[in-house]
């Protein structure tokens, strides 16, 4: 209804369903409410309203319960942060890692006002205790960044298009991340990760330019593949996505995190020197303007796609169909997030202008003619007898037919 907030019951087959995002919920009263009447403790017409008991009860609830345990209490924390961090556990009280997260029905969604997230099958939720959103309650620390079952965003979806035609898609699951590269024939070292990354990265290669059709494009494709030997890498550090540049073959990319471009001039390429380390999407900015966009703050939704164009520079006048090589970047966690916040979540009352009419005077005689029918129905079945003998028919005719004046 208008009055309640949109709930999202927290059960192992929503985790399935949306594999690295469980909920972003809100503790305004209206959520706290929902929350109280689904777990059994407000009921309407009942009970008194009591948003601040609510609010403690819910907190004593995750506290005691076996499926939570308080890791981060940023209450005490100098300087306080008003929200606490809270692991999803197993049955015997331990830690839960990917798959394995299960959240009963602690919470519910809501459509403004604070927070309360969680990456849930990686195991955190994070409970805000005011009115702040993520922008203003700063970065929540991560308890523990290095553990390689905790994939904040380290689902990368990469799809590779050679002049415009997907020839590769696939998902890099790793928690440090991958490197793209073509032709090596040396593996990367832990002495010299200055040359070819990291050997732990994920080895993702170019796919093989032998299937294009037309000769020069393909000629033009070996020429900048032969180039990518040492490889492009991304890297996973914390919450964001970093780029950096080994190969020879030039790099240029657009993205949430590139320097911002003006409409009123010719777009400017954006060139990633070598051998530097580029950010190229933040979490924390991706969700600080998903809450401005949730709140009508913000006309559009935060991008979240990285793009990489190799060997020819981007943005120029050229659309991306026409350029030989180009990478499209997504992290996961961003996309479900966006999903979800363009669905129900993102609806209100004031948030589409309806175009309707006001009533006229055939709109109020259909609408009293409704009336008379509905009594005459009541008093139709208020006559009958409960046994199953069919009531006799007083006549053909129905009120609503004897009453609608004629056309002529």
């Amino acid at each position: 209804s208008n009055q309640t907030p949109t709930l999202v019951a927290l059960t192992p087959n929503l985790v399935a369903q949306t594999s690295t995002l469980l909920a972003l919920m809100t503790l305004t009263p209206l959520t706290l409410q929902a929350w109280a009447a689904e777990t059994g403790k407000f009921l309407a017409g009942r009970d008194e309203p009591d948003p601040a008991k609510w609010k403690a009860t819910l907190r004593c609830a995750l506290n005691k319960s076996r499926e939570f345990r308080l890791r981060y209490d940023g209450t005490r924390a100098v300087p306080p942060r008003p929200y606490k961090v809270y692991e999803v556990c197993g049955a015997d009280g331990a830690g839960m890692g990917l798959g394995r997260a299960r959240c009963g029905n602690m919470g519910s969604v809501g459509s403004q006002g604070g927070l309360l997230w969680g990456w849930c099958h990686m195991g955190w939720l994070a409970v805000g205790l005011d009115g702040c959103g993520v922008g203003g309650c700063g970065k929540i620390p991560h308890p523990n960044p290095t553990n390689p079952t905790d994939p904040a965003v380290t689902d990368l979806e990469l799809r590779f298009h050679y002049r415009g035609r997907r020839v590769s898609a696939l998902t890099v699951s790793h928690p440090l991340g991958c490197r793209l590269s073509h032709g090596g024939s040396l593996p990367p070292t832990l002495q010299r990760p200055d040359l070819l990354g990291h050997p732990e990265l994920q080895q993702v290669p170019f796919p093989d330019p032998e299937g294009i059709p037309h000769d020069k494009q393909r000629r033009y494709t070996c020429t900048l593949l032969g180039a990518m030997e040492r490889g492009l890498l991304l890297e996973l550090g914390g919450q964001d996505l970093y780029a950096t540049r080994l190969c020879r073959c030039k790099v240029f990319w657009d993205g949430p995190c590139a320097p911002p471009q003006d409409p009123h001039l010719d777009p400017r390429p954006n060139p990633m020197e070598r051998e530097r380390r580029v950010q190229v999407f933040s979490l924390q900015r991706f969700l600080d303007g998903l809450i401005l966009f949730q709140k009508g703050q913000s006309p559009t939704p935060p991008p979240f796609e990285v793009f990489l164009c190799f060997g020819e520079e981007w943005p120029d006048h050229r659309p991306k169909e026409k350029k030989l090589i180009t990478v499209q970047v997504v992290p996961v966690a961003a996309r479900l997030l966006l999903e979800l916040f363009s669905g129900e979540l993102s609806w209100s009352a004031d948030s589409v202008p309806l175009q309707i009419s006001q009533p006229d005077l055939k709109d109020a005689l259909v609408e009293q003619f409704k009336e008379l029918h509905r009594l005459w129905q009541q008093q139709h079945k208020a006559q009958c007898p409960p046994n199953p003998t069919p009531c006799p028919q007083r006549s053909a005719m129905t009120p609503t037919q004897s009453v609608l004046p004629s056309p002529t």
